[in-house]
């Protein structure tokens, strides 16, 4: 593994330089929020904020760089209660969909977050406040470690396979409701009975509240199963 932009030293901007690498991020996450990875690279960022390709790289050497800074900002976005003021379980669950949220906003994030370590100080003070929140419900050890890591892998799943979806529906032209019809029909042809009637209550039902029913149903089940293992 390559030396990460967090334990790099950072160099010193020429005394005329103007660029922040607050501005790059801010940008970038903007052209990743719109057209996705496709979207961005590194010379139309510098072309999108006005700058030569040398006054970008001096702040961020490389893409991958500026995809750990991105990951990072991400982070930042997510709300971790203090346990002491909403409850370990409460906090969990309002954890978890702040976490949802975000996925929603960044669709690109679960198709980088494993590609790059998260080192950065968002992500540590994340996994710090989660842990926190985890300990409260009397988990300590590898067991926090864990339970944190069961609550996240389950949202980052579940708001994945969602944004992947709606990917899927909007490269296809269609709204998520016309994609799932054309599945119900060629499921319908090749499935059998017991898969043919649970795509059909896909198709039938309110697929917005069939993404968040399923995801809130799945969040109560993990909760469930960590209350029985605290000792809070």
């Amino acid at each position: 593994m390559t030396e990460s932009i967090w334990t790099r030293k950072p160099k010193a901007a020429p005394a005329r330089e103007t660029l922040t690498r607050e501005q790059i991020v801010r940008t970038a996450m903007e052209t990743l929020d719109a057209d996705g990875l496709a979207g961005l690279s590194m010379r139309k960022l510098a072309a999108k904020l006005d700058a030569g390709a040398t006054s970008l790289y001096w702040h961020v050497p490389t893409k991958d760089d500026l995809i750990d800074l991105l990951i990072d900002e991400a982070w930042g976005e997510i709300d971790v209660p203090d346990p002491g003021l909403a409850g370990w379980r409460s906090g969990v669950l309002l954890f978890a969909h702040s976490l949802r949220a975000g996925i929603m906003r960044h669709p690109w994030l679960p198709e980088v977050m494993y590609t790059r370590p998260s080192m950065g100080p968002q992500a540590m003070a994340m996994g710090s406040r989660g842990l926190a929140l985890i300990g409260a419900a009397g988990f300590t050890g590898r067991d926090a470690d864990f339970a944190l890591g069961t609550v996240m892998s389950y949202v980052l799943g579940s708001a994945g396979g969602e944004v992947a979806t709606r990917q899927m529906a909007r490269k296809a032209g269609q709204f998520v409701e016309q994609l799932a019809g054309a599945v119900f029909e060629q499921t319908n042809q090749i499935a059998d009975d017991t898969m043919r009637e649970s795509a059909r209550r896909r198709v039938e039902g309110d697929i917005e509240g069939m993404f968040y029913d399923s995801f809130t149903y799945g969040l109560e089940v993990i909760l469930e199963g960590l209350s029985r293992n605290a000792t809070e």
